[in-house]
């Protein structure tokens, strides 16, 4: 069976971050959770999760052809898409966050890809 995207803790700090959000409150989180393509090159680094569909990420992404942004994406997608030579997004399970969602855009931005 192919683990989660996110944990259960995980989902539950993206909901704070996007609940946050969702009110207007200025904040720079660090990202929660990675996820990664293991057979491309794509990232993304979330923080928020919209609390009203609980789908709806937030976050840094980088589809793996050198223009990182932040955005939105549904994490039921992700969870569909297979990589080319077949495999799943998988969720870095030893990713920590060392800067905030915003130092880790402004260093992708400069570097053309997402630097853990």
């Amino acid at each position: 069976m192919k683990p989660p995207l996110v944990t259960d803790a995980q989902r539950a700090q993206l909901l704070a971050n996007g609940r946050a959000r969702a009110k207007g409150q200025a904040l720079d989180p660090l990202p929660v959770v990675r996820l990664f393509t293991l057979d491309a090159h794509a990232t993304w680094l979330l923080a928020a999760l919209d609390p009203e569909d609980g789908d709806t990420a937030y976050g840094l992404c980088d589809i793996g052809i050198g223009l990182p942004a932040l955005g939105t994406v549904r994490l039921s997608e992700l969870a569909s898409i297979l990589g080319p030579a077949g495999r799943p997004i998988a969720r870095d399970l030893y990713f920590v966050a060392q800067r905030t969602l915003s130092e880790y855009t402004r260093l992708a931005r400069l570097n053309g890809s997402v630097i853990d």
